[in-house]
């Protein structure tokens, strides 16, 4: 199974940015995603997950309202549009694979993923 996250960037303060994540080797559409962050220095912690059917999405606190988690079955691939940033959001962004089929929850913690990205970089500026 592989991962391929892109779409990391420099944007200003209150700006927006769509990053991708492409799944490969597994049936996509049987398994939920969710995006992980971690800053320099700092654990990785839960921005946004979405199940295997679309049907539910789950955000970090920090994130709710900003950012938006969305899958395309046909492409096998998941994005967080991320807008109204801000520079706590700068992190290193990494998508993972739910490691259950089908759950019927959302996975909110690293330990419930088994396949990784590489991460893809977001700094915000002022």
């Amino acid at each position: 199974v592989q991962l391929q996250a892109s779409g990391g960037g420099l944007v200003q303060a209150g700006g927006s940015l769509r990053l991708s994540c492409a799944v490969s080797g597994r049936t996509f559409s049987s398994y939920g995603m969710g995006w992980f962050r971690q800053a320099s220095g700092k654990e990785r912690e839960f921005v946004a997950a979405i199940s295997w059917s679309g049907g539910i999405t789950y955000y970090a606190d920090s994130v709710k309202g900003r950012f938006t988690i969305s899958r395309d079955n046909a492409k096998s691939t998941v994005y967080p549009q991320m807008n109204s940033l801000k520079l706590e959001d700068t992190a290193v962004y990494f998508c993972g694979t739910d490691s259950v089929r089908s759950r019927t929850i959302v996975a909110r913690t690293t330990k419930l993923y088994d396949y990784w990205g590489q991460g893809t970089l977001v700094t915000v500026s002022s």
